[in-house]
């Protein structure tokens, strides 16, 4: 359950990172609602999955699923760059949260 919890928690990242951005400054109330509300849960989340998942495992896994989800977001939806080298990289970090997964 706690790797399901982190798992979620992680998409959560990307969630609230998007709505960060989309949010103008918090000048604009839906995205910075949705923002304080993915946040809230995705820590919520996290720290629900520290329970049992070690802390440098949780937060890097985390940190790489909201990572590769916001990165993947802006390529596909947002215009941005999705060029050879960047895909690559994000391969890169999706091994890594796979390894970290595999060897906790």
């Amino acid at each position: 359950m706690a790797w399901l919890a982190l798992v979620i928690s992680g998409l959560l990242e990307t969630v609230w990172a998007i709505a960060l951005d989309r949010s103008a400054g918090f000048s604009r109330l839906l995205p910075s609602a949705v923002f304080v509300l993915a946040l809230v849960l995705s820590m919520g989340g996290l720290a629900y999955a520290l329970r049992d998942i070690p802390v440098g495992t949780g937060y890097a896994v985390w940190v790489g699923i909201g990572a590769v989800g916001t990165a993947l977001v802006g390529m596909l939806a947002l215009g941005e760059s999705a060029s050879l080298p960047r895909v690559l990289c994000l391969l890169l970090v999706i091994a890594g949260v796979v390894g970290l997964k595999i060897f906790h």
